[in-house]
């Protein structure tokens, strides 16, 4: 599958994404014998010959990993703000990065891999990958009010596809919902509710497809087994990897806790032809629990 030259450079470990453009701008990368210095350039690596300072690119073991995110982290591989990311959470030789986005004030399920194949399918709306999460929302919403949520409220000239959404129980500061979509919208879930009124207190992603965080501790994480990794390949129509080469030994992976501050939420529940292609990228009524800080910060 052809992807952008920088983010497979980035995927073999050879530099951040950031880094590999100042290689391919400097002139040190190659594509079959000819010096890249654009962008915009889409690479196959699986069919072409990409070296770096005239030194071919090095096989990556693929790995397949599942972390129970804590609040207070974010998924990008670094931040610029000094921020804490996942990848601190998660010590493996290769270069794995997040599949799709888990903000800073929540936590849950999140993967981790370097096989861009599978990250592209988890990732895309097309092939319409379930994530349920269990979210608190502030106040109690009526039964118009979860209709109206039923049938989709539109967000940025856009509706929120929604597969389910039902309310599962009560606490002091609101009303605990199970909701299950497939889109990935920056925050989706917390916008879709502060679209009808009712801010999302707390919100905690247990599934992703065939994937249940069941009993993870945040913080902890490893490699997925191989039924989970090949229930997942076919949840987005792909072909299970061979066993044994894939990372996913299911051996529990010397998961770590976090540091000080991290909370268990919810209790703990939970191609053809060679040669350098330049395609264009494709890209309330709120009556109880209203104003608690201490719960919008859970």
């Amino acid at each position: 599958m052809e992807r952008r030259l920088q983010r497979v450079l980035a995927e073999h470990g050879v530099a951040s994404r950031r880094k590999a453009e100042e290689l391919i701008r400097a002139g040190r990368v190659s594509v079959d014998g000819t010096v890249v210095r654009d962008m915009g350039v889409r690479v196959d690596p699986e069919r072409q010959d990409i070296r770096v300072d005239g030194r071919p690119l090095r096989p990556q073991r693929r790995r397949y990993i599942v972390l129970h995110k804590p609040v207070g982290y974010i998924t990008t591989t670094s931040d610029e703000r000094g921020r804490r990311t996942v990848l601190e959470l998660v010590g493996v030789p290769e270069r794995v990065v997040p599949v799709g986005r888990l903000d800073r004030d929540s936590s849950g399920l999140l993967l981790l891999s370097n096989d861009g194949d599978l990250i592209y399918r988890i990732t895309h709306p097309r092939y319409e990958l379930e994530k349920e999460y269990e979210v608190l929302v502030d106040g109690f919403p009526p039964p118009s009010v979860v209709e109206q949520l039923r049938r989709g409220v539109t967000v940025d000239g856009r509706p929120v596809a929604v597969r389910s959404i039902e309310p599962i129980r009560t606490e002091e500061a609101g009303t605990v919902f199970r909701v299950v979509i497939h889109e990935g919208r920056n925050r989706i879930v917390r916008r879709m509710f502060e679209r009808v009124g009712y801010p999302v207190l707390r919100l905690v992603r247990i599934r992703i497809g065939p994937l249940r965080l069941d009993g993870m501790p945040p913080g902890a994480w490893r490699d997925l087994t191989p039924g989970e990794l090949e229930a997942l390949f076919r949840a987005v129509g792909l072909r299970p990897p061979q066993q044994g080469g894939s990372g996913a030994s299911g051996r529990r992976a010397g998961g770590r806790r976090p540091g000080a501050g991290a909370r268990r939420d919810f209790g703990g529940v939970e191609r053809g032809a060679r040669g350098v292609s330049r395609r264009p990228d494709r890209r309330r009524d709120r009556r109880a629990g209203r104003g608690r800080e201490e719960h919008r910060r859970g």
